[in-house]
């Protein structure tokens, strides 16, 4: 099992953060926290960005990211070359990110799903493995 997590969002999903982070904190990860920490207003860059650096230089073994569509967080995630950010709205979904896609960073949609969903879906993500095989050569294609 992975140890290190790296998390934020914005706004939108700093609740979700919470639930998230305490529930990850209590089956043994170490999490790192890039905020937001209030519910102002913030720009999802801001924190999608360190965390997306975190997984990309190995300082964290996966990501996940909250914002209110998952959008966001996901397109500015993805612009790291060594990230497969994946956007989740089911526990099936992020499963076959894993399975089919070596995902590495969860961007979750903060008012799509409810927080519960949102638990069930990082815990899926994080137990699931690669499956490697045919879809390694696919992800092999991803980076340019």
């Amino acid at each position: 099992m992975s140890k290190k997590i790296s998390i934020g969002s914005d706004h939108a999903g700093v609740e979700y953060k919470r639930g998230v982070t305490d529930t990850l904190k209590s089956l043994g990860y170490s999490v790192t926290d890039h905020g937001t920490h209030t519910a102002d207003s913030v720009d999802y860059p801001d924190f999608a960005h360190p965390v997306a650096s975190d997984v990309e230089t190995g300082k964290a073994d996966f990501g996940i990211l909250i914002c209110g569509s998952g959008n966001g967080v996901c397109m500015t995630a993805n612009k790291h070359q060594g990230i497969r950010a994946a956007l989740c709205w089911t526990e099936e979904l992020s499963a076959l990110a894993r399975q089919h896609n070596n995902a590495n960073v969860l961007c979750l949609p903060a008012r799509f799903v409810q927080l519960s969903d949102a638990v069930a879906m990082v815990k899926t993500f994080l137990s699931t493995p690669f499956e490697g095989g045919r879809h390694q050569k696919r992800v092999d294609k991803i980076g340019c």
